[in-house]
């Protein structure tokens, strides 16, 4: 193969990495963008707390965001909802939920707080809340569950155990169709367990997503680099040898 040959199939190769690499970059562009856009909305619902009825989780125009709520209703007699793999302060635990059904609009699902698992991974009971009892916290989208492989719950002796929240699904286990949106209940609220109201905590907050995008771009631009000292790096000549005589005289 020539040299000139050579150098189109290496330039090839070399921008195909290029722009993908390129294309990862931007695409933690993107997502640090949306995440910061997610935590400035947040963060103004949760300063101002203007409460609107929990039947505002059904609103389909506002499934993505978030808002303050609070309505009045009973939990329903049911199966439990443990989410696995949540950690919190270094130990690992569950995030507990249940079924609330309000007085006014849809069945939603209300996240309880979270609870520690022991050694032998038994998993814990989640108390339910009895009687007519209000209710306020923040309505938001469902905990993102990332690259969705294989079963997302399995069925325990008190509920269920998911591996992400997919509401239809619960939907569909629960015999009722369910908001689009779960209500992450007030941390002053003396139901439930340890929680917070932090947006991100299982995952890659803004910052970490721009500093992956700088390292893609790096890797770009040093393949671009790489391709460059190949181009224009004069080519070895072969030393050619002295002709041996070696003719007998």
């Amino acid at each position: 193969m020539s040299r000139r040959s050579q150098l189109i199939v290496g330039w090839l190769l070399a921008l195909a990495v290029i722009a993908g690499f390129a294309r990862l970059g931007v695409w933690q562009l993107q997502r640090a963008v949306e995440k910061q856009a997610m935590l400035d909305q947040a963060a103004r619902v949760l300063a101002s707390r203007q409460p609107l009825g929990l039947d505002a989780a059904a609103d389909s125009h506002s499934r993505d965001g978030y808002q303050w709520a609070r309505g009045s209703g009973e939990f329903a007699v049911g199966p439990q909802w443990l989410l696995d793999n949540q950690q919190r302060e270094g130990r690992v635990g569950v995030q507990a939920y249940r079924i609330f059904r309000p007085d006014h609009g849809m069945p939603l699902l209300v996240d309880l707080g979270w609870l520690p698992l022991p050694g032998d991974r038994t998993m814990p009971s989640v108390e339910l809340p009895a009687g007519h009892l209000t209710i306020e916290g923040l309505l938001s989208p469902p905990p993102s569950g990332g690259i969705a492989l294989g079963a997302g719950m399995a069925e325990q002796a008190e509920g269920w155990l998911m591996l992400r929240v997919d509401l239809a699904a619960i939907s569909d286990a629960a015999g009722t169709p369910l908001a689009p949106r779960v209500l992450r209940l007030d941390p002053a609220s003396p139901l439930g367990y340890e929680r917070d109201l932090a947006l991100l905590p299982n995952t890659l907050p803004p910052a970490k997503h721009r500093g992956y995008a700088l390292q893609w771009f790096g890797l770009a631009l040093a393949v671009l680099a790489t391709a460059l000292i190949l181009t224009f790096r004069t080519p070895r000549r072969r030393r050619r040898l002295p002709n041996m005589d070696t003719t007998d005289e």
